[in-house]
């Protein structure tokens, strides 16, 4: 009898852990790895971050019925769920609001994932430039809202041509002042890196090197892949908009024109049936010139702007995407060439 009591008690002690370990996750805090370059300099490739939940009032998962600490798919599976959508949630958060603050560094679901759950999408880390009721446009690389260049300069990396006079680059030199992407172009002498102000500057300094200058798209030179993939937008990586990013209660005036911009919000995010007939807008069956949004949205950016996947491509973050902020790197594992080593100059460091 003894004996089963110890065994009780200890499953009781286990299932106690497990329970305030998922409590934890869900409702204050949670570790997240950063899996690519997107956020350089600010957070590196192999940074095990820690975001609060509790900075923008923690969210109710909008499916309780998944497997503990599994993302979207069961283990050595391809197609089976971690979760069950037998029951949904309606987006809700506890203790306040997604107060976003410009420039936050912030962990939100990616939106483009419709066949899961808000809160089942794969994780995304990005800057958010601008909040709801901004207006965003991108002029030659740098961000400016309401007509006022919002950029923090010193977080920032773009891709640079480097102009030499010799056929080789010294590589080693490089990397010891943290340059590692990039490479040789066509060209002999010629070559690329994605480098920050302070990079631009030692590079300037070293032998052989002629000139740096900036790899800038060309204004109105129209990339079909990004947002919103329209013709009548001429938008690329570095020239966008200008853009308003919708908030809850604002009206935009709809027509042909504005429609590629908000179409997804009004269909997809805030489930509304839209339709379009001879030229004409209907929502839900009523013919509609102005749209009320429900909720606030983000327009989010990663820091190494040549080289992220963030809200150019693919437009708004809604607030209820919204997982919380990053408040600092716990640990860092260089994983570049293999190397595997602690970055022990970023254990514990906090970031902004």
């Amino acid at each position: 009898m003894k004996k089963k009591s110890n065994i009780k008690e200890w499953l009781y002690a286990i299932l106690f852990a497990t329970l305030s370990i998922i409590l934890f996750r869900v409702f204050l805090f949670e570790a997240f790895a950063i899996p690519s370059s997107s956020m350089e300099k600010s957070l590196l490739s192999g940074d095990f971050i820690l975001v609060s939940k509790l900075s923008y009032g923690s969210r109710v998962p909008n499916t309780p019925l998944s497997f503990p600490f599994i993302h979207q798919r069961l283990p050595f599976t391809d197609h089976t769920n971690s979760y069950l959508d037998w029951i949904k949630i309606p987006y809700k958060r506890l203790f306040g609001a997604a107060d976003i603050k410009r420039n936050d560094l912030v962990v939100f679901n990616y939106p483009m994932e419709a066949e899961h759950p808000v809160d089942q999408r794969t994780y995304y880390v990005k800057r958010c430039v601008a909040i709801a009721g901004d207006t965003l446009e991108i002029i030659s690389g740098s961000v400016y809202i309401n007509n006022h260049c919002n950029d923090l300069p010193e977080k920032l990396q773009f891709n640079y041509k480097i102009l030499t006079n010799t056929d080789t680059l010294d590589y080693d030199s490089l990397k010891k002042i943290g340059i590692t992407e990039g490479g040789k172009m066509h060209n002999n002498g010629e070559y690329c890196f994605t480098m920050n102000n302070e990079n631009v500057d030692s590079v300037k300094q070293m032998p052989n090197i002629v000139g740096v200058e900036p790899l800038f798209e060309k204004k109105e030179s129209y990339s079909d892949y990004m947002f919103p993939e329209d013709y009548r937008f001429a938008w690329n990586v570095d020239f966008f908009g200008p853009l308003y990013i919708p908030k809850a209660g604002d009206s935009v005036k709809l027509n042909l024109e504005s429609l590629p911009l908000y179409k997804r919000i009004i269909s997809v995010y805030e489930n509304n049936d839209l339709k379009l007939s001879n030229d004409s807008i209907f929502i839900n069956d009523k013919y509609s010139n102005y749209y009320t949004f429900k909720m606030n949205y983000f327009f989010m950016m990663g820091d190494n702007r040549h080289n992220s996947a963030d809200s150019r491509f693919w437009g708004f973050v809604p607030e209820d995407h919204i997982v919380g902020k990053t408040v600092m790197v716990i640990i860092s594992i260089d994983k570049s060439d293999n190397a595997g080593f602690i970055r022990w100059n970023r254990l514990f460091k906090g970031v902004n």
